[in-house]
């Protein structure tokens, strides 16, 4: 039974995410087109957050990253880690399996353009927030972009000014854990060169460092 306060496959929070999954659905019978949920170790010791469910991707897929331009990236370095047991994944049944590691968006509904509102990503909040107390053994968390920084800042109560965003930046937190920054890795930021595979590679290096991965 699905715990509704970590995950609602039938969450309507969001009037306009809630309205475009139903227009999707309409188009794309085939499509997962619902809220997607968290992907990979019960109790990880590394937590990747991301923004939200790409269009045709992990909103196609019912799984983060997978089929999202961001996921080949994504998960290539993840399996060159050790982390991931596949470096592809394109479709609902093809895998990975992650290993000590949790994928989470910031934001669970695909959003019209890729850009979810402050309303809703303060919304899908409580979820995060819900998620992450139940993760008691993590020790770092990578957060894909300056939204899921923010993102992360809010569930855990901690404030924006005392933790700017830069990529590769680390922060050591009171209760032991580390937040560690990183570009997201999208197709904008790889094909400008503003996120490298060796930057990369070097933030999800160093977070297996960190949490002993």
């Amino acid at each position: 039974m699905t715990d509704r306060a970590l995950y609602d496959p039938d969450c309507v929070r969001c009037q306009r995410l809630a309205r475009f999954l139903r227009e999707t659905r309409a188009r794309h019978p085939d499509y997962w087109a619902r809220p997607v949920p968290s992907l990979g170790a019960a109790q990880p010791r590394i937590v990747i957050i991301g923004l939200a469910p790409g269009m045709h991707g992990a909103n196609r897929t019912g799984r983060p990253f997978v089929g999202d331009y961001a996921g080949v990236l994504l998960y290539r370095t993840l399996h060159a880690a050790g982390l991931a047991s596949r470096p592809v994944a394109v479709a609902r049944g093809d895998g990975p399996q992650l290993r000590r590691t949790r994928i989470i968006n910031s934001v669970k509904c695909v959003p019209p353009q890729n850009k979810p509102t402050s309303e809703e990503i303060r919304n899908c909040n409580t979820y995060l927030r819900a998620e992450l107390g139940r993760l008691t053994r993590v020790r770092v968390v990578i957060a894909l972009g300056r939204i899921a920084h923010e993102a992360f800042l809010r569930a855990s109560g901690l404030k924006r000014s005392a933790f700017p965003f830069g990529h590769g930046r680390e922060h050591a937190l009171e209760d032991g854990r580390t937040l560690i920054d990183s570009y997201h890795c999208s197709r904008y930021n790889t094909s400008t060169g503003r996120l490298t595979e060796p930057m990369f590679r070097q933030v999800v290096r160093r977070a297996c460092v960190l949490a002993d991965a």
